[in-house]
């Protein structure tokens, strides 16, 4: 089993999907193999904001909207999402 864990953010369920493929496509890239293996599983986690912490601090997704990172549109769905 695979898990993929991210920030709370703009994570429709379209997004999750395509994130989903394209972990299981690398995972049988790297295997050599021509598809994903039906008994692979990737879990797909969301924290949420201010639930992340390094170096005795909490990180926020929000501290990177404005560093160009993102496009405007995308920080501006994630600001919508976790309404800030």
């Amino acid at each position: 089993m695979t898990r993929v864990t991210v920030r709370d953010g703009d994570w429709r369920r379209d997004v999750r999907a395509e994130v989903i493929e394209r972990v299981l496509a690398a995972l049988a890239d790297a295997c050599g193999l021509p598809e994903p293996s039906p008994a692979w599983w990737v879990t797909f986690r969301v924290i949420d904001e201010g639930s992340w912490g390094s170096r005795g601090t909490v990180l926020s997704v929000l501290s990177l909207l404005d560093t160009g990172v993102f496009t405007e549109e995308k920080a501006e769905a994630v600001r919508t999402a976790l309404g800030a």
